[in-house]
């Protein structure tokens, strides 16, 4: 059985904070989700420079941007002028990226890691762990800012509840065959998506 999956956002954390943050939930492997690994305002968290903190901490820095990002470049992934969390979902490095995530969590914990401090606000969330949950039943864990865990669960509580879906719980499917928690990832990853300049 693989190991709990875990994400975290970097927010405005201090390097010595972030890490404590991942050790304190035995964190071996940091896959970076960013479609740009820098920051301006928190340069810590360049790649460069958060990769070196990482192995100094004994932690395993991938980068999976490229594959799990949410900017995305293929033309597939874009509906209008955005980008469709729903055909991102299809794309072939986007695949081959949640199965690196399947096959490496059988032997090592991994955490996921985006900017965002709350994770319902996050594609890491709404676009990663969606497909992700069936492999993990149960076992999906967002480490908060204080060091507390929410579990994915919990989260699609307050999903469900942010979007206006929670009352619609009973209606197991509408006739468009979605069920109200598909509706809220749906309703979630529209609002979030990146548009093209």
């Amino acid at each position: 059985m693989p190991h709990p999956l875990f994400t975290i956002g970097h927010s405005n954390h201090s390097i010595a904070t972030f890490i404590a943050l991942l050790q304190q939930h035995h964190i071996e492997v940091l896959a970076d989700v960013r479609s740009i690994p820098a920051s301006r305002r928190h340069p810590q968290f360049n790649k460069a420079a958060l990769d070196q903190s990482l192995a100094d901490a004994g932690i395993r820095y991938v980068f999976l941007g490229r594959e799990l990002g949410a900017r995305r470049e293929e033309p597939g992934a874009f509906e209008d002028n955005a980008v469709s969390y729903e055909r991102t979902a299809r794309l072939p490095a986007f695949q081959h990226g949640l199965a690196w995530i399947r096959e490496q969590s059988a032997e090592q914990r991994i955490a996921l890691m985006c900017a965002e401090k709350d994770p319902l606000t996050c594609h890491r969330t709404i676009l990663i762990c969606r497909h992700l949950r069936a492999a993990f039943p149960g076992r999906i864990r967002h480490i908060l800012a204080g060091g507390n865990l929410e579990s994915h669960v919990d989260l699609e509580q307050r999903l469900l509840t942010a979007t206006g879906e929670a009352a619609n719980q009973d209606d197991l499917f509408a006739e468009d065959g979605d069920s109200p928690l598909d509706r809220a990832y749906r309703r979630r990853g529209k609002a979030m998506a990146w548009h093209r300049p």
